[in-house]
């Protein structure tokens, strides 16, 4: 009995990310400037394919599966949101993933150059906007990310970005995030 516990145990502490690998602040700046130009190439190519009045997001579990998935029409004010489609687990090379796709103006070789350009870049994720955020790796639920901005920010954001909690401000153009899943710590918790 004692040992059908522990395996249960065990089995639900991996699946929330129990044993994988924690990420610090030290972990994003040396990735950020190992892969700057990969980034910010990513983040030019990916804003110039999302059509106009359009939020899209992609993370890619593999290279033939898709996490997430979301599309996204954007308000007037670019800020707001009605959600078009929003998918986790999608195989990424399918007669359903082109229709849903082609609205967007994509193709199987866009998501393949998506994919090469989050590789370059050793990432996984990355959200259309400014900032674009780029999503670094997950350690279970979390996610850490890059927000990365063209220009220097405000000192107001600069404010409203550096809360030491859920994000660190990296200069005045990166800032860092990390967002805590459903269980686990909801904070960047290795400021080394």
């Amino acid at each position: 009995m004692f040992l059908i516990f522990v395996v249960y145990a065990v089995t639900i502490i991996n699946a929330f990310g129990g044993f994988d690998k924690d990420y610090s602040v030290t972990d994003l700046k040396e990735n950020f400037e190992e892969n700057k130009v990969e980034i910010y190439e990513l983040k030019s190519y990916f804003n110039k394919i999302v059509p106009k009045g359009r939020f899209v997001e992609i993370e890619f579990k593999d290279d033939n599966t898709l996490a997430k998935f979301g599309i996204s029409i954007t308000g007037t004010e670019g800020n707001s949101y009605k959600e078009v489609f929003s998918e986790w687990d999608l195989e990424a090379y399918t007669p359903r993933m082109d229709s849903i796709i082609k609205p967007l103006g994509w193709t199987r070789e866009t998501l393949k150059t998506i994919k090469n350009k989050l590789d370059n870049a050793n990432c996984i994720k990355i959200e259309s906007g400014e900032p674009a955020k780029i999503g670094f790796q997950r350690s279970g639920m979390g996610l850490y990310s890059f927000n990365v901005f063209d220009r220097p920010i405000s000192r107001e954001l600069k404010a409203a970005y550096n809360d030491s909690c859920t994000y660190i401000l990296a200069n005045d153009k990166l800032i860092l995030e990390y967002g805590g899943g459903a269980v686990g710590p909801q904070c960047f918790y290795n400021m080394n």
